[in-house]
């Protein structure tokens, strides 16, 4: 499966792509964020998993969550409730909420997208382009975030051809590359820019974007030179392609005097105020009370 970090209003989704049964499956607790916007996701889904539970009896209406391993704010790989767009919809249903149905065409949209790309994958391009530029970034940022993207994945294409486990060994080796190099890990500098499930790279500087680039491009040019096979050897020119970069950083910084690590980000401002929840309808009974 492939995993996806996808934003709706300044907020991070988090889904997956199921190529085999061509389903989507959303992280259930971003869903909820977005639509409550409660500090405590996870108390509040667990309090409504309870809630539905009682009222639908027998019944599940949640029958098809699933949990999936999915990267939390630290790095690491948890397991988190996710579900499909029509079960979603049920559940949107269930919060009171004014942004119900925004959500829901966007998990329309989503799925009408992905049948697009299939058919053509340069629309995927196109419309990660368009929603940079949405958000205020230069062609000169969209395309070292693309030329990078590309490096990217040549180097995870020799890791699946040489013995690297996707996933959990591709997440260990990616945070090596990125420690040698910037001198902290993923999940640092992911706390550093005030970013939590969001995807780094989407927040990092065109200086940030070129090192990330450069250590990887190094690391996989070591990797083909000397043929490694297998974690421990690719560890080893993980290390070697981020010494490359570090070295290159530093210089630069020298002349420069100023750090190519930053904690600035492209979130959107904080909103002063979070719109109020629509105040629940009174029941058929409660008006009849009323005008007795």
């Amino acid at each position: 499966m492939k995993i996806l970090s996808s934003e709706f209003e300044g907020q991070s989704i988090r889904r997956l792509y199921d190529e085999a049964t061509e389903t989507w499956w959303f992280s259930v607790i971003d869903i909820i964020e977005v639509l409550t916007g409660s500090s405590n996701a996870k108390r509040y889904w667990s309090d409504l998993k309870r809630k539905l539970a009682q009222e639908a009896g027998s019944e599940q209406p949640y029958e098809k969550i699933v949990r999936f391993k999915l990267p939390a704010a630290d790095g690491k790989k948890r397991d988190t409730d996710c579900a499909t767009a029509e079960s979603l919809l049920r559940i949107v249903q269930s919060v009171p909420s004014p942004k119900a149905e925004p959500i829901k065409l966007w998990l329309a949209k989503v799925g009408y997208e992905r049948m697009q790309e299939i058919a053509d994958p340069a629309q995927a391009l196109d419309r990660a382009r368009q929603t940079w530029q949405q958000q205020g970034r230069s062609d000169k940022w969209i395309q070292q975030r693309m030329a990078g993207q590309e490096t990217r994945n040549k180097l995870t294409d020799y890791w699946s051809e040489h013995g690297i486990e996707k996933g959990r060994e591709y997440a260990i080796l990616t945070n090596l590359i990125h420690q040698t190099w910037a001198g902290l890990s993923v999940a640092e500098h992911k706390e550093a820019k005030g970013l939590s499930s969001h995807n780094l790279r989407d927040h990092m500087s065109e200086a940030e974007l070129i090192f990330t680039a450069l250590a990887e491009l190094s690391t996989r040019q070591i990797a083909e030179r000397q043929q490694t096979t297998g974690f421990a050897e690719n560890a080893t020119a993980a290390k070697a392609g981020g010494r490359i970069a570090k070295n290159a950083r530093q210089q630069l910084e020298d002349q420069t005097g100023q750090s190519v690590v930053t904690g600035a980000n492209y979130l959107p401002p904080p909103s002063a105020k979070p719109a109020p929840l629509p105040a629940a309808k009174p029941r058929s009974s409660d008006k009849k009370n009323q005008k007795s």
